[in-house]
């Protein structure tokens, strides 16, 4: 029967504890692991890392295309921090900001957000007008330069590098766009107060209160820009950090200044080799010359170098005093529609005060009268009273109460109006 019964029961399966070994156990555990840890797959997308499109406008030829840079990409493109980067993000509401860096300007100008570097702009991608209006404006400037550099006129004063030019372009339009919006406010602002001063309803009142808003935003938008601007203009060391042409010019210099100085330090030292001269005194004199050469050349850059940032700074200096004044006298306009505001309201107040104390001497002299009225009412009430008394059996007391209890009311309204007049509450 155990025979028979084994042929019929299924075969055993084997128990993984007793099958697999040691060593296939490992490997299990491997296969086991979550898919693709600790593997770089290219075309899995890291968090953080997604692309964005950039327009890109090249300082030497004025071009434009569209590019597409991943934010770390973009951070050691432009040696920037990502808390910069962040400045220009459409996501995010932040203040206008012009930031000065090692090699590069980061602007955040209400529509304008870019970043500028001595060869290039770099413009968040978008369908604004504005931003389509600051690329066209910035290439015809510098198809303007490119002419005047080509007749000899690039060595005139009024010269600027590509980033101020391009940090201009971007000044105008912030300015142009905020003044643009100052107007349309006073267009609406005006003729709306002088409804409201000719007729008060809720709904002018309600849209007073509206406009004095957007205005409050405007000039707190406005104000930050002038701020921004006064700022650069009263540190001088931001305003040197933002000549990226001349520190890439010094860079380039010291570098082929390094490469000619080892150039002619090799070869003075191949000539003291082969040369007949001791060999104590060759080394010793082409490294003091080597030290005399490089010491005049220092002394030279750094005098250069100090009185061209003297000028350059000037030079920012006019440009964004310039656009101080623009953005100043948008502030005033704004300033002065805020005191108008402000003075209608004080008027729209105290009409409203006078309808109020008006309606407050109406209430007193109905309460005054309704009072005297009262009286007759009492004298009714007495004489409605059941019991016979002698008056009645009179055929004219009827008009001697009457003309009693006038008289008497007449004297209360009289005392009360005088001691209205004596306190001062109603103007008699």
């Amino acid at each position: 029967m155990a025979e028979v019964r084994e042929r019929l029961l299924p075969p055993r399966r084997i128990s993984s504890a007793t099958s697999i070994t040691h060593n296939d156990a490992h490997s299990t555990a491997a296969v086991r692991r979550p898919l693709f840890q600790g593997m770089d797959v290219p075309w899995l997308k890291k968090r953080g890392q997604g692309l964005r499109s950039w327009i890109r406008v090249d300082a030497a030829t004025g071009g434009s295309q569209v590019i597409e840079v991943d934010k770390f990409s973009m951070m050691r493109r432009c040696d920037l921090p990502a808390r910069d980067l962040r400045l220009l993000d459409p996501l995010f509401l932040y203040p206008s900001t012009i930031l000065g860096r090692e090699k590069a300007i980061v602007v955040n100008l209400e529509q304008i957000r870019c970043i500028i570097t001595a060869d290039e702009v770099l413009l968040l991608n978008s369908l604004d007008s504005y931003v389509l209006q600051y690329v066209n404006e910035l290439q015809r400037r510098l198809a303007a330069h490119s002419g005047d550099g080509f007749h000899g006129w690039s060595t005139s004063p009024d010269y600027l590098p590509f980033e101020f030019r391009a940090l201009e372009v971007a000044l105008e339009a912030a300015c142009t766009f905020l003044d643009t919006q100052a107007g349309e406010l006073e267009t609406e602002a005006y003729p709306l107060l002088d409804e409201l001063t000719s007729k008060i309803s809720t709904l002018n009142l309600e849209r007073v209160r509206r406009l004095k808003s957007r205005l409050v935003a405007l000039t707190r938008r406005v104000q930050k820009v002038r701020d921004e601007i006064e700022q650069l203009m009263d540190d001088d060391g931001d305003m040197a950090e933002m000549y990226l042409t001349e520190k890439k010019s010094r860079l380039e210099a010291s570098f082929f200044g390094d490469q000619s100085l080892l150039g002619y330090s090799s070869t003075g030292a191949g000539l003291s080799v082969s040369a007949p001269v001791s060999p104590v005194s060759s080394p010793t004199n082409s490294r003091k010359l080597e030290k005399a050469v490089s010491l005049s050349r220092s002394r030279h850059d750094s005098m250069k170098s100090s009185e061209s940032e003297k000028e350059n700074i000037e030079g920012l200096e006019m440009l964004l005093e310039a656009y101080f004044v623009v953005i100043d006298n948008t502030l005033n306009k704004l300033t002065s529609l805020k005191e108008y505001i402000d003075d209608t309201e004080d008027f729209i107040n105290i009409q409203l005060d006078n309808v109020r104390n008006q309606l407050i001497q109406f209430e007193l002299l109905l309460t005054t009268g309704t009072f005297v009225v009262a009286i007759f009412g009492v004298v009714a009430g007495v004489f409605g009273m059941n019991f016979a008394i002698p008056l009645f059996d009179n055929p004219i007391a009827f008009q001697w109460v009457l003309v009693v209890t006038g008289i008497c009311g007449i004297i209360i309204f009289c005392g009360f109006l005088w001691y209205f007049k004596h306190r001062r509450l109603i103007p008699l």
